[in-house]
C-alpha cells in the first residue's frame, strides 16, 4: 500500500499491471482514468472513491483540476512495479488535455 499524488494537471503514462489487481481509495481531489484494451472507458473519481482496476487492464490516470489529486492506492503484490507494462500505443487515443475529444482511432 502506498500513498499517490497527482498534481494539477499531471498525467500518467498509459500502462498496465499484468499480474495484479489495484484498489484506488481517493483521499482528496478529483482523477479521471481513461481504461480498457482501447482506453474506451473514462471513470471520474473524487474524495471518498473507490477504484477498481483488474491484472491486465490499461489505464491512464490523469489530474484535470487545480487541487493535488491524493489517493491510498493496495495492490495484490508486493513486487507490483515488476508487472507494470508501459503502453506507448495507447497514448495517442487519450486527449493531450483532458476535457478534449480524443483522436478518431
Amino acid at each position: 500500500m502506498h500513498l499517490l499524488t497527482i498534481p494539477p494537471g499531471g498525467r500518467a503514462k498509459a500502462h498496465l499491471h499484468e499480474s495484479h489487481e489495484t484498489a484506488i481509495y481517493v483521499i482528496s481531489g478529483v482523477s479521471g482514468t481513461y481504461y480498457g484494451e482501447r482506453l474506451e472507458h473514462h471513470a471520474t473519481v473524487a474524495a471518498g472513491d473507490l477504484f477498481y482496476i483488474p491484472a491486465g487492464v490499461p489505464h491512464l490516470p490523469y489530474n484535470p483540476g487545480t487541487e493535488p489529486v491524493v489517493a491510498v492506492i493496495a495492490r495484490t503484490d508486493p513486487n507490483e512495479q515488476e508487472s507494470v507494462v508501459l503502453r506507448p500505443d495507447l497514448e495517442a487515443l487519450v486527449p493531450d488535455v483532458p476535457g478534449e475529444t480524443a483522436p478518431a482511432s
